[in-house]
């Protein structure tokens, strides 16, 4: 599908969206590109204050408002959650666009294995924005969606698709990094399904980006990024480019958009694993999260 953001998107007048990890990546092209199209606020996330002066010096926009946010604690999530709340009540679009791959092992502040801590965040954030962006949902002529960056490497998931008893541990001596990252993949794209399934009033989807030359490709290992490389030798794109299924999906025509559908560039229906369409799984995902979020 050709999608130029430039022409494509449509007038955003009254539209407030918030992006997490806007100050890089296909996160900051995201926020550029929409800025351009008039929307009534963009929020978004980062803890790189002076990055995030610059993209709001370059966008020359008022409306573009930087909300510092730490993704490996969910106090600050927290924290970030009630601002946007204090100052609006109304939210548009959710982007769910920050995230780390094949990092060492660790733990986050609260105690969850790296990936799945900072990957699969976003549902603190959407746990604490729901009553928003349900209220949103509610106004005649309302278009609610709720974007979360997947990825096709929920393929490298382990057996089982998550290891539910092992979050609260590095999982260093368990599974390999690239199942870690898989993992906390797989439960995006899932966690996406349930969501759909439990507020067909908001549009909820997943998507793949495609490999995207930033900061986390080029952070990585020499033998990862050569195999990153060596299996996407043409499909390597710029971060202008990588924007374009989350902004296609943000913006495009809700009748050309599966509520619950994992998507590939751009506006493709993704290829699923058994793992990924396991209806019992994004249950099981949706009860241990609220679980742990129970506090919040």
């Amino acid at each position: 599908m050709v999608f130029n953001p430039t022409t494509d998107i449509p007038d955003l007048a009254g539209k407030y969206i918030l992006i997490t990890g806007g100050t890089a990546g296909i996160g900051k092209e995201s926020v550029r590109a929409l800025a351009k199209h008039n929307p009534e606020c963009i929020y978004f996330t980062g803890r790189d204050s002076k990055r995030a002066d610059e993209i709001i010096a370059e966008t020359k926009s008022s409306k573009v408002v930087f909300l510092e946010c730490d993704l490996t604690s969910l106090a600050s999530v927290q924290a970030m959650a009630q601002k946007v709340i204090s100052e609006t009540d109304r939210l548009d679009v959710l982007m769910c666009n920050a995230g780390v791959m094949n990092v060492a092992p660790a733990l986050t502040k609260d105690g969850f294995e790296v990936h799945f801590g900072i990957n699969h965040m976003a549902p603190l954030l959407i746990k604490l924005l729901l009553p928003t962006l349900l209220r949103t949902a509610e106004a005649p002529g309302s278009d609610v969606r709720i974007v979360s960056l997947s990825s096709q490497g929920f393929v490298t998931h382990p057996g089982g698709g998550i290891i539910f008893k092992d979050l609260k541990t590095t999982q260093g001596s368990g599974i390999v990094q690239a199942q870690r990252y898989g993992q906390s993949k797989l439960a995006n794209l899932l966690y996406a399904v349930e969501l759909a399934r439990r507020y067909p009033q908001i549009t909820s989807v997943s998507i793949h980006p495609g490999v995207v030359r930033t900061g986390l490709v080029s952070g990585q290992g020499m033998f990862s990024k050569a195999l990153i490389y060596i299996t996407n030798p043409l499909s390597t794109m710029t971060p202008v480019d990588g924007a374009r299924n989350q902004l296609w999906v943000a913006t495009a025509d809700k009748q050309s958009i599966i509520n619950g559908e994992y998507y590939e560039p751009v506006g493709k229906r993704g290829k699923h694993a058994r793992k990924s369409r396991d209806v019992a799984l994004a249950g099981k995902l949706w009860d241990w999260t609220e679980n742990e979020l129970g506090s919040f």
